[in-house]
């Protein structure tokens, strides 16, 4: 048998596993859109708030979890709208709400929490603390994350943005910029007058 004989079957195999993978999760979600995949292994809590819509792609090693999830909550807590692509091993946690766009692209990595882990009681251990700075997050529309971007609580990064790898995101990105480096940074944006993306002082 062939490499390439080798490798096409691997990828059927593989497609094959993400359709049944895909079936017996679905029904749990609050909303899963036509066209959907999951590709496991995949972890996940509270999916009865998690909103899919159609043709999203969640590739393999992802973590998406609501934090405090409750069975009788139903609200949607992590919405995935149309023609989004989660890149492998991405988190995405929330606590309020985090809303990730049309056609957002997360590269691998990608982690996006809409709170924090406390800190402030030096007599208890942070991991017993539970969380605080809970605030929305909001993705824009064909919005690209580059691998092992960070987006922090309360931040809106706007539509048609590049964010870039390594970056970490903690105030909010207007409308088609690129913004890269920890804290990030718009360092071009788009012109609408002139036509062009323009270097940002």
């Amino acid at each position: 048998m062939s490499i390439g004989t080798i490798e096409w079957l691997d990828h059927a195999r593989s497609r094959i596993l993400a359709r049944l993978y895909t079936l017996l999760l679905a029904s749990q979600f609050k909303e899963f859109g036509a066209g959907s995949r999951i590709m496991p292994p995949f972890r996940y809590y509270g999916l009865n708030q998690i909103s899919l819509g159609e043709k999203v792609t969640i590739n393999r090693d992802c973590w998406i979890h609501v934090v405090g999830g409750r069975e009788d909550d139903e609200s949607a807590k992590i919405v995935i709208q149309a023609h989004a692509g989660i890149g492998m091993g991405a988190t995405i946690s929330a606590a309020q709400q985090v809303i990730i766009g049309e056609y957002v692209l997360l590269a691998r990595n990608v982690y996006i929490s809409d709170h924090a882990h406390a800190y402030e009681n030096l007599d208890m251990p942070i991991m017993h603390q539970g969380i605080d700075s809970i605030a929305p997050v909001s993705i824009g529309r064909n919005t690209w994350l580059g691998e092992n971007a960070v987006v922090l609580p309360g931040v809106t990064i706007g539509q048609h943005c590049v964010i870039g790898a390594n970056a970490v995101v903690n105030t909010s990105i207007p409308d088609f910029s690129v913004a890269v480096g920890a804290p990030a940074r718009v360092v071009r944006q788009f012109n609408k007058n002139s036509g062009q993306w323009e270097r940002v002082g």
